[in-house]
């Protein structure tokens, strides 16, 4: 059996052994092996002041852990604590190996090929990864487990949480790369409502999960348009994607937050500040 490399938790098994009562937030890096990804993947990870209680913990696993800086992450968390709107909270941030490679939809390759190993990534996350943490931390069920992701990062996040309902109860996306398509969209025959591979595999499943969802788009992001309506399409296929949950009828309209900021740009700076919103959504108080 292989061994995972031995990753550095020892902030979190220390916090609770001792009920610690410390007011910074803590980063650490680390790192783990991936018999499904046959890499080792580095992690950051950021956790809030931990209480004595362990039933309080909150976990979010968020893609592109190597921008993590650039998330804003650990700011975030210290001016949310201070405001006492979230409750404790570990942030598992994980770099991306190959990100193309990684994100995407499991088993549903793009029409370029890319996200040919997002089957491998979702195992990893589900299999190897929280299984890890949970006994790192000691925490055999957290108050609540989040995924959430930008761009195809946001696409991945919500392919996983989709599919792992029973583990993951709520998934953010920024700026999801919801047109992931199986065909070019300029090539002849291609159609909306038959290539978006998310989509229509979320329209075409038995599933219904009880997730909860927060969507962000931006309305500056891009200025494609497929089916010139006068809205780009990150808004647009975000808002086909609820409109498609909408219709599993396996939710209520409490269950899906949209935002949308007239001046969001496709990048960390519009979605830094989106940020705040999506955790006191997620892990609010």
């Amino acid at each position: 059996m292989q061994r995972f490399v031995k990753v550095l938790f020892s902030l979190l098994a220390v916090a609770f052994s001792l009920a610690s009562c410390s007011k910074k937030i803590k980063q650490q890096e680390d790192k783990l092996y991936s018999r499904h990804l046959q890499a080792h993947i580095n992690l950051s990870i950021i956790s809030t002041p931990v209480t004595g209680n362990k039933s309080d913990m909150n976990l979010l696993l968020l893609n592109d852990g190597q921008d993590i800086a650039e998330w804003k992450i650990k700011e975030t968390l210290t001016q949310l604590i201070k405001e006492k709107t979230i409750g404790p909270l570990v942030v598992v941030a994980i770099h991306a190996h190959s990100r193309e490679a990684e994100y995407g939809v499991a088993g549903f390759p793009d029409f370029k090929q890319r996200g040919a190993k997002a089957d491998k990534y979702s195992q990893f996350i589900i299999n190897e990864l929280y299984p890890y943490i949970k006994k790192q931390t000691g925490i055999r069920s957290f108050k609540t487990v989040a995924i959430a992701g930008a761009s195809l990062g946001g696409l991945s996040a919500m392919d996983i949480a989709w599919n792992n309902a029973d583990k993951i109860d709520k998934v953010g996306v920024f700026s999801g790369s919801f047109w992931w398509r199986d065909k070019d969209s300029n090539a002849p025959g291609y159609d909306d409502s038959k290539n978006r591979i998310l989509l229509n595999n979320i329209k075409s499943s038995r599933k219904r999960p009880k997730l909860q969802y927060w969507l962000y788009a931006g309305a500056k992001e891009e200025t494609a348009d497929r089916d010139k309506d006068g809205i780009i399409d990150v808004v647009d296929d975000t808002k086909d994607l609820i409109a498609v949950l909408k219709n599993k009828k396996s939710i209520s309209e409490a269950d899906i937050v949209y935002v949308e900021t007239a001046d969001g740009e496709h990048n960390y700076m519009a979605w830094s500040k989106a940020l705040p919103g999506f955790l006191r959504w997620a892990f609010g108080k």
